[in-house]
């Protein structure tokens, strides 16, 4: 499983998977936010969605977890 990160870039807003340097790169944040989760519910892992300062401000993670919540 791999974690995706949406985060800002100097063209609009990019979908980059963990350790890449590149991304697909889309106009708006809400169509990276959407095609990102598109990509992280098929393939599973963590979806990290940036603001524009760079900091971490929305993580869900899709597929199997291994320690799920009680209750």
């Amino acid at each position: 499983m791999a974690n995706y990160h949406v985060v800002l870039h100097s063209e609009g807003w990019a979908v980059r998977k963990a350790g890449a340097s590149k991304g697909r790169v889309y106009s708006t944040q809400s169509e990276a936010e959407a095609r990102a989760k598109k990509t992280v519910k098929t393939q599973g892992g963590e979806l990290f969605i940036h603001n524009r300062h760079g900091r971490i401000r929305e993580r869900n993670s899709y597929g199997r977890d291994p320690y799920p919540p009680k209750g």
